[in-house]
């Protein structure tokens, strides 16, 4: 079994005058982060964390990790930044099977749109409400049993959402 967990960012502060790429999190973004790590810490360590080169991105994965959620590698990629499905699927076809367990940390729309593309139809009418509103912090939970190589379209079941730091 392969596990995908699929974060947006936390929220992010729009008051800096920073540049999008740029935008750091505010108060509440670095309280989600934090609120996070203890749903990722259940999967701790986990094998990969592929991560967006924003700002917002890389401060969402310091908080889950300042959190305690422990990872075998990190690597931060443009291709997740303003990005669809087809430019974040190769990354994960690329994975190595002994990673069992990721995390991607992206962007909305993307975020929504990549789980759309990989859970099976069935579980659309279910969680399509959920995920077009796919809130800061937004964690899906995919599981594969196909190794990363042959990630297709409808090839996993979405198991789980979850909206750390809110009430």
């Amino acid at each position: 079994m392969y596990t995908l967990l699929v974060m947006r960012h936390a929220k992010s502060d729009w008051t800096t005058g920073d540049a999008d790429h740029g935008r750091p999190l505010n108060g509440r973004g670095r309280r989600q982060g934090l609120a996070a790590a203890e749903h990722l810490v259940e999967y701790s360590p986990i094998d990969r964390v592929l991560c967006s080169t924003s700002r917002r991105t890389r401060q969402t994965w310091q908080r889950v990790a300042d959190g305690g959620v422990a990872a075998g590698e990190v690597t931060f990629h443009e291709e997740i930044y303003e990005s669809t499905p087809a430019d974040v699927a190769p990354l994960l076809q690329a994975l190595p099977d002994g990673a069992r367990t990721v995390l991607l940390v992206g962007h909305f729309p993307c975020v929504t749109q990549l789980v759309l593309e990989l859970a099976l139809h069935d579980d659309h009418p279910t969680w399509t409400p959920v995920l077009s509103k796919f809130v800061t912090s937004g964690i899906a939970t995919l599981e594969f049993r196909t190794p990363w190589a042959e990630l297709a379209r409808h090839s996993g079941r979405l198991v789980d959402f979850v909206a750390p730091g809110r009430p």
